[in-house]
């Protein structure tokens, strides 16, 4: 069994949250060794690994289906999902099992070893004799007593399940960036990264440009669909794959193109389709707006895209919703004098009409590379970056705490409240603090500044993300300032 695990194996097989182990870690109570740590480490801080608690085994039903090869479908059906639930309970119970008697085994053998050395050095003939009886009835004895009391043994749980993981799921890590996913059941790699909130580099999605294409530097992969770009014969033998077209058989590392900030990313022209309209207060529309599906817009969580009416309005809009569901986008429009493009969707705009997406722009991106815990402050519209950003940290799974702050319009607050509540009661380390707008004579900065200084009296350590109007955030970054948060800890966008 491997010493060391990754973060994302270790906290998968402890039953937490990658942000949480990472919590661990910075306070002390886990050591890492480049990156991984050790598996008598996570044994001691999580000792109790149960089989029959997985989440793993929950899963089965739904990638069942999706784990059998196109080509035999027809004659190497698998079995009934709890039949194969069953089964896989009971192979994981019986590699326990061997798994523990062969740790009792090496036991055995090493004390076998220290009186076998004990007895070398033994020269009389008689004391031999006797040393050997009694080492004869000790073996014996110990092995009689290991059949009738087995020691249960955690590391062979924790080797057993780990087993059963990489049977559901392959774990992906990305070089040169060191960026883990999994892949789950049979899905391509290329969607699995899309899901996990990476950025690899991608055009087409469906094998006709080779912007995917990436080189296997180990693991072993299956191609799932035909695709019509052509790699040489020099790339092949390089081990360079399209990740639209291939899925993971065993735990990879992949040498890929990765977005790692928002210069990297492609200005992007997109004929989309309106998917849905929702009227949530008098002067706010939702519009949920669908690409195709050989064309995702690529973008980071917080970014912003201009949209254009087939009548010729047009107007930059923040994107609501999480990169990880690229296909399908979310944007706010607020009514408001003078704004064609809101006016125009308030009146004309109705579902399977045709909008071009073009974007992403602006730079109000969470930092991937800090796990430290984060402050999101949203005032008035400001909430659809920040909603964007929270629902992809909560996706990756990196950051240790959020807290999100809202001076919401009231009439808004019904909708978006519900999303921010239930976001607060489904995340153990998430909290929300609504704080309704502003009052006459008072600025909404000046009110968010105080409930964060209520609760955070020194918030140094802390990373914080602000959206709103310019006067709000000056009033804001002002304030964290003054009270001790470095200026490259915050990172804001105005917005209307």
């Amino acid at each position: 069994m491997h010493e060391l695990l990754s973060l994302s194996r270790a906290a998968r097989l402890a039953d937490v949250s990658r942000a949480e182990l990472q919590r661990r870690i910075r306070q002390g109570h886990i050591e890492t060794f480049e990156g991984q740590v050790a598996i008598s480490d996570l044994l001691r801080l999580y000792p109790t690994v149960r089989l029959d608690r997985d989440k793993g085994f929950e899963r089965v039903e739904s990638i069942k289906a999706a784990a059998v090869p196109r080509d035999q479908q027809s004659d190497a059906v698998l079995p009934d999902p709890q039949v194969l639930m069953s089964r896989l309970r009971s192979l994981a119970e019986v590699l326990v099992q061997k798994v523990t008697a062969l740790d009792a085994a090496e036991e055995l053998l090493d004390a076998v070893a220290e009186r076998l050395a004990a007895m070398a050095d033994c020269a009389d003939p008689g004391a031999l004799r006797s040393a050997a009886s009694e080492a004869r009835s000790w073996l014996a004895a110990e092995r009689q007593v290991r059949a009738d009391h087995p020691k249960p043994d955690t590391r062979a749980q924790l080797f057993a399940k780990d087993t059963f993981l990489r049977i559901m799921a392959a774990n992906i890590k990305i070089i040169p960036s060191g960026h883990e996913f999994f892949v789950e059941g049979t899905e391509t790699i290329l969607d699995a990264s899309v899901r996990a909130g990476l950025k690899l580099a991608y055009g087409c999605a469906s094998g006709n440009c080779g912007t995917c294409k990436a080189r296997v530097v180990s693991g072993e992969v299956w191609k799932t669909a035909d695709h019509d770009y052509v790699l040489s014969e020099r790339e092949k033998q390089m081990g360079y794959i399209l990740t639209c077209s291939n899925t993971a058989v065993t735990d990879l590392v992949l040498e890929a193109s990765e977005a790692l900030s928002t210069a990297d990313l492609p200005l992007q022209e997109i004929r989309a389709s309106v998917r849905k309209t929702e009227l949530l207060s008098d002067d706010l529309l939702l519009v949920q707006v669908q690409t195709p599906r050989t064309h995702t817009l690529r973008f980071m969580a917080g970014q912003r895209a201009r949209l254009t009416l087939e009548n010729g309005a047009s107007g930059e809009v923040h994107i609501a919703s999480c990169p990880c569901n690229g296909r399908n986008l979310q944007f706010y429009l607020r009514r408001s004098s003078g704004d064609a493009l809101a006016e125009a969707a308030f009146t004309q705009l109705a579902v399977h009409q045709m909008i071009t997406v073009t974007g992403p722009m602006g730079d109000l991106v969470l930092h991937e590379g800090a796990p430290d815990p984060a402050v999101f402050v949203a005032v008035h519209d400001g909430i659809a970056p920040i909603k964007s950003i929270l629902e992809h940290a909560v996706s990756i799974d990196l950051i240790e705490a959020f807290h999100l702050y809202w001076a919401d319009r009231g009439a808004d607050e019904h909708r978006l409240g519900n999303w921010c509540r239930a976001m607060s009661e489904s995340l153990d380390n998430f909290r929300y603090t609504p704080c309704g707008d502003a009052v006459a004579g008072e600025s909404s900065g000046a009110l968010l500044l105080s409930a964060i200084a209520a609760d955070y009296p020194d918030p140094r350590g802390m990373r914080f993300y602000l959206a709103g109007p310019e006067p709000d955030l000056k009033r804001l970054t002002e304030g964290l300032l003054a009270l001790g948060v470095d200026r490259q800890v915050i990172r804001s966008e105005v917005t209307g």
